[in-house]
């Protein structure tokens, strides 16, 4: 018998900005090459228990077609000898939200949808579940993809999968939003194996996020000093950016070593101002230790900046 994916998933738009995106989690493995599908121009789709990944690539074509999300899910089951056993969410650009779980799908299964999300799950706790996700992601602050993995973190609290944890994902497209605007695959993050992988999924997407997506310039930017300064040294001491003493004055030698980090990380997307802008505001309530706080400290200080 082949494997199937005891999952929970979000599908949604965000209206503000057009981009649409799924997040996943699951026991089974890399459940990011087998649920979400994606396109700016079209909608999400996520396709999961014992998921027929054709719904994948149909029901986006049918989606920029302008076909609505209700008639997409109904002509994809139709076709579907296996549709009993089968679950969708669909969110076409136009806004329609749809879904479909199989009489089939292992206990607990359903799904819920609001204005601009639809939430499914299987093999779950609890239909609390996909209630605490949709509750999320209509209450959490941040941006789109902060409220996808917080609705993500809601199912796991709430009961989650049955089987445990294994792998999580999340992709967003939007219009232009790849690498130098490229493509429309704004954010694509992947954990494939992990004892934790929604903690995992949001620490690499902090990660891509101060790496990959752009912000808006800040109207004014604050230096660092104090302890600050000298806490945000000694980190780069550590990591062998910094031979001086650490104290609190970030001098033009300090400006050098945060340089040297900015461009080992690929942070160049970023002024140096604005990094040591995003390290002054955001040090205090960063976590981790080394590098880890380094990377949370600007991720935490760029987020008061809006995503271009």
């Amino acid at each position: 018998m082949r494997p199937r994916p005891s999952t929970f998933s979000i599908v949604a738009r965000d209206p503000d900005t057009g981009a649409v995106g799924v997040a996943v989690q699951s026991k089974f493995i890399s459940v990011g090459s087998v649920v979400p599908f994606a396109s700016a121009d079209a909608g999400a789709i996520a396709t999961q228990s014992f998921a027929n990944v054709a719904y994948g690539p149909e029901g986006l074509a049918m989606l920029q077609e302008g076909v609505p999300a209700d008639e997409v899910v109904e002509h994809l089951t139709a076709a579907d000898p296996d549709a009993a056993t089968r679950q969708v969410g669909v969110v076409g650009q136009d806004g329609s939200v749809a879904a479909f779980t199989g009489d089939e799908c292992h206990d607990w299964a359903g799904d819920v949808q609001g204005e601009t999300y639809t939430v499914q799950g299987n093999i779950l706790v609890n239909r609390e579940t996909v209630t605490a996700m949709a509750e999320t992601f209509e209450t959490a602050p941040g941006g789109f993809p902060e409220r996808l993995i917080a609705a993500l973190h809601a199912g796991n609290a709430a009961g989650g999968d049955s089987r445990g944890e294994q792998s999580a994902a999340l992709y967003v497209a939007k219009a232009d939003g790849g690498y130098d605007g490229g493509n429309d695959r704004w954010i694509d993050v992947r954990v494939d194996d992990h004892p934790a992988p929604i903690d995992e999924l949001e620490r690499v997407f902090k990660l891509y996020d101060v790496t990959l997506l752009e912000r808006e310039a800040p109207e004014d930017v604050r230096a660092l000093t104090g302890d600050t300064a000298a806490a945000v040294l000694a980190a780069l001491a550590d990591l062998g950016h910094y031979e001086g003493a650490p104290g609190p004055t970030f001098d033009e030698d300090a400006r050098d070593a945060l340089e040297a980090f900015r461009g080992v990380n690929n942070f160049e997307n970023h002024d140096l101002d604005v990094l040591e802008d995003a390290l002054a505001r955001g040090w205090d309530e960063a976590e981790g230790d080394g590098e880890d706080r380094l990377v949370d400290a600007i991720w935490r200080g760029l987020s008061r900046l809006e995503r271009t």
